[in-house]
């Protein structure tokens, strides 16, 4: 396995970072996780700008120049020999003596690529759906990294194990107001009197308007896309407990499976038990986008 560190291409056992970087000291990172598909990364000038934005929002970097990224994720997919692959680019506060001077000079983050086969889901989360629970902790608008793809992921991944524990495929996010967010490692979209609606995400929120803690995920917005090239009309609001449970479909998205199926919440059935026509029309519309977008095989990379 070839793994991309700060410009080297290494083995797996000489891919190493310092004991003091900050990623491992106190979580200082943000990343980003694609899928390639015919050796291309489906949208990835979009999820490392997504990145960039991040990093400089949140005082990690000013500047990140994504084109050679992106070349480097896709020569990273080439050194591993891999066609589809999960693509993480991952970007640290690097020396954590450096990062607590005080702002003195800039700071050279660290900067990793890994590229690996795509996870397998079984046939059946696509054609019959899966439960999700509901997860114990609450996202807070007015917290400054929420909204953002941070390396402090444990809560979340912590959300995922319980689920697994009881049969559940996701965990969905509340806010402290009681309103979905997302999955835990996902976006969320309910389908209510034939439209789409999905909780309004970081830089969708109107003037004046809390804060959203909700990721703008890179897939959300092709199937945003996709829908109201469909004449489906779309809703980013806010969306309480009663109206997620009372949706005739549910599907959660993201880079790894695409479009999810969800067709329990806890106990309570969605609509009709079954996936959707909604959920399985965008679904196949996505899945044509990707090949479509990804098929000529041009990668930028020499």
């Amino acid at each position: 396995m070839k793994i991309w560190v700060n410009g080297t291409l290494l083995e797996r056992d000489d891919a190493k970072v310092h004991v003091l970087d900050a990623g491992l000291q106190h979580a200082v990172g943000v990343f980003e996780t694609m899928q390639a598909r015919s050796g291309v990364i489906f949208r990835g000038q979009n999820h490392l700008q997504r990145l960039a934005d991040s990093g400089r929002e949140l005082g990690l970097l000013e500047r990140l120049n994504t084109v050679p990224l992106l070349d480097a994720a896709h020569a990273t997919v080439a050194a591993n020999g891999l066609s589809a692959a999960r693509v993480r680019l991952t970007v640290t506060g690097g020396d954590l003596n450096a990062l607590t001077t005080g702002g003195a000079g800039p700071v050279d983050p660290t900067i990793i690529i890994t590229a690996t086969p795509p996870t397998q889901y079984p046939d059946t989360f696509v054609t019959e759906g899966v439960t999700a629970t509901i997860a114990e902790g609450r996202d807070n608008p007015f917290d400054l990294m929420a909204g953002h793809k941070t390396l402090n992921y444990w809560s979340r991944i912590r959300e995922l194990q319980v689920a697994a524990q009881k049969e559940a495929g996701e965990a969905l996010r509340f806010t402290v107001s009681n309103h979905l967010a997302s999955g835990s490692v996902s976006n969320a979209f309910l389908v209510r009197d034939g439209v789409l609606q999905t909780p309004i995400a970081r830089g969708e929120e109107e003037q004046g308007a809390l804060p959203s803690s909700v990721l703008p995920g890179i897939t959300r917005a092709a199937v945003i896309e996709i829908a109201e090239r469909l004449g489906i009309a779309v809703e980013r609001r806010m969306l309480d407990i009663e109206e997620l449970l009372g949706s005739s479909e549910l599907f959660l998205t993201n880079s790894s499976w695409g479009i999810l199926p969800v067709v329990r919440v806890e106990r309570e059935t969605i609509g009709s038990g079954l996936v959707g026509d909604v959920t399985s029309r965008l679904r196949a519309e996505l899945v044509a986008t990707i090949v479509e977008e990804t098929s000529s095989g041009s990668t930028g990379v020499e």
